[in-house]
């Protein structure tokens, strides 16, 4: 894969026409290289402005974490640069609010199986009576 791409590529990646690939570029509201009468543009920085996510190399992460809990996605509610996740823990519904990158990126969709990670600084207690 190229560190660089095309105004075609570029323009299929930001769902947008060739010409306004190219106008955007010129005005310097796209990063991109005028190599002869061709724009090249880098990549990565395309990529992340559309939040596609590649590592260079797979990783198993640990974290601190200790609440770490299995379920099911029941399902996924994209809005905007948001996206709501719905997760069935052992019949509990826990909800979720990522970014849409992040559900892309993770293939979220009903029925896939999910950790969902709790990381708080407090817990509050209710009471009901």
């Amino acid at each position: 894969m190229s560190d660089t791409m095309s105004a075609a590529e570029a323009a299929r990646i930001l769902h947008l026409n060739v010409k306004r690939v190219q106008a955007l570029a010129r005005s310097g509201q796209l990063p991109a290289t005028r190599v002869g009468r061709k724009w090249l543009f880098p990549r990565h920085r395309l990529e992340s402005l559309v939040g596609i996510y590649r590592p260079v190399q797979p990783a198993q992460v640990e974290i601190s974490a200790r609440n770490q809990l299995r379920g099911t996605v029941r399902a996924v509610r994209l809005d905007g640069l948001m996206a709501e996740v719905r997760i069935d823990v052992g019949g509990q519904e826990l909800t979720s609010v990522i970014t849409a990158s992040s559900a892309s990126r993770l293939e979220l969709a009903p029925g896939v199986p999910v950790l969902a990670i709790i990381k708080s600084t407090e817990i509050m207690v209710g009471r009901e009576r």
